[in-house]
């Protein structure tokens, strides 16, 4: 986005380290973080960036993976979803289209504390962002051929793909907590912040399309 000046001089904060922080800490820093408005902006569509977020939550420009993390996460502050699906990459000046090959962000690492109904969980994100799981940022669960495919809202229609470390982990919880893990349905999920996530195929082993 070489015409975007509005970015190069944006702020960029290291992201978090999850481990150091409370349930509470995270969800204040969620809370105070500031992104730009992009769902206010509508500027004129200029193409196509040549970038492209491949399954794994890499970024490239023109073939080549970005290296550098700031710059990703640059860019992702101002990554929007249309309402047809596609993403694009928006400023006050232009709009460009970006390829996804599944979901634009992975959240890698999870935060959890108490137990059963009163559990809370957060999440981790590759571009550094905090996410809550709760009723304005759900879980849900797809298949395919390799079983569950979990994932979690982020903002604006964007998702976060869940790691298979990450989903590991959720089943885990699940598994441990047995009867008080099951929702009205019988099925096998976990508590967050009061809500109930099923977690689809958890309870035999079948999370591998979590990768």
């Amino acid at each position: 986005m070489e015409g975007a000046p509005y970015l190069w001089g944006m702020p960029m904060d290291p992201p978090p380290d999850l481990a150091t922080l409370s349930l509470a800490d995270i969800a204040k820093l969620a809370a105070e973080r500031k992104l730009p408005p992009v769902e206010q902006w509508n500027p004129t569509h200029c193409g196509h960036s040549g970038m492209r977020i491949a399954r794994d939550g890499t970024w490239f420009h023109e073939g080549s993976p970005i290296g550098r993390k700031e710059m990703v996460r640059l860019f992702s502050t101002v990554l929007r979803r249309e309402p047809d699906g596609s993403h694009v990459l928006v400023t006050p000046v232009e709009k460009l289209d970006i390829d996804v090959e599944d979901a634009p962000f992975i959240a890698i690492a999870m935060q959890t504390s108490g137990e059963g109904q009163a559990r809370e969980i957060a999440f981790s994100l590759n571009t550094g962002d905090l996410v809550l799981l709760d009723g304005d940022h759900a879980l849900s669960v797809r298949h395919d051929e390799n079983g569950p495919r979990p994932y979690v809202a982020v903002r604006g229609g964007l998702e976060a793909r869940i790691g298979r470390n990450v989903y590991y982990e959720l089943a885990a919880i699940a598994i441990e907590e047995g009867a008080g893990a099951e929702g009205a349905n019988g099925e096998v999920g976990v508590w967050s912040h009061g809500r109930f996530f099923p977690l689809g195929g958890a309870e035999d082993g079948t999370g591998d399309g979590a990768a």
